[in-house]
């Protein structure tokens, strides 16, 4: 088991974004993460990111707590993330985007890299790493291309090679195919699924496309008004009666 979510509850307020949350996901497993718009999905993703901590409940990683460590050390530990909107640098290159991804992972911060004070040797070494992954997700021939202006499925592509930069074990991947068409989608998960093998990852995904979540998860989670409503294998989930309440609405 790599992470281990525990009766974990998270209020804004008055409102209860997650409610008593339970689940686990083994190593080299894909978990997918689903439910209606406000689940919790999202506030899900924010907790394992250390962005948001709960007010109840447990999460270990790698039978370390996780809520012991600090935002700016999660990528050390080997937890890397997308984001619902894309969070690139328009004015940047793609191969200078992917670079960004992988200061944590240098002895002298992506800042001085990219300026070559004293460090030469290593942004050589990040610049080349970054070139592989934009092989890896299709990229390769607009590394030296500025973000701003290209395909939304070619800007989610980039981060999540961006994301890959950070060589995590622990991959959240937050609606990677929204906006893209249908054949995009198709491809999105094939990429997904040999990217977890080639890098040994476990991948958390929220996402949308259930035909996409339920083709390529080992296990699925579904949610709803912030608790677990199902848990199991893609089939099992298809067929619960809550989950088809919760996306049908109404009585199964």
């Amino acid at each position: 088991m790599l992470l281990d979510v525990r009766d974990v509850s998270v209020r804004f307020g008055g409102i209860v974004a997650l409610d008593g949350l339970t689940f686990s996901i083994n190593q080299g497993d894909i978990c997918g993460l689903i439910g209606p718009n406000g689940a919790g999905k999202t506030t899900m993703f924010n907790v394992v990111s250390r962005i948001y901590d709960p007010f109840k409940g447990n999460i270990s990683f790698d039978g370390q707590n996780l809520l012991d460590v600090p935002a700016h050390r999660i990528a050390e530990l080997g937890i890397a993330r997308t984001f619902q909107n894309l969070a690139l640098f328009p004015t940047m290159t793609l191969v200078e985007n992917v670079m960004v991804g992988a200061h944590c992972q240098g002895s002298v911060g992506f800042l001085r890299a990219m300026t070559r004070i004293g460090a030469r040797k290593e942004n050589h070494l990040i610049a080349e790493k970054s070139r592989d992954l934009l092989r890896e997700l299709g990229l390769d021939k607009l590394a030296h291309h500025p973000a701003s202006g290209l395909p939304f499925g070619t800007l989610k592509r980039l981060e999540i090679a961006r994301a890959l930069a950070a060589s995590p074990r622990f991959l959240l991947l937050d609606e990677p195919a929204a906006g893209l068409t249908h054949s995009e989608v198709d491809e999105l998960a094939d990429t997904i699924v040999s990217l977890r093998e080639k890098f040994n990852l476990t991948i958390l995904l929220v996402e949308h496309h259930m035909a996409m979540v339920m083709r390529i998860s080992d296990q699925v989670v579904a949610m709803e008004f912030g608790r677990k409503i199902a848990e199991g294998t893609p089939k099992q989930v298809q067929n619960d009666e809550n989950v088809i309440r919760a996306y049908l609405g109404g009585d199964v």
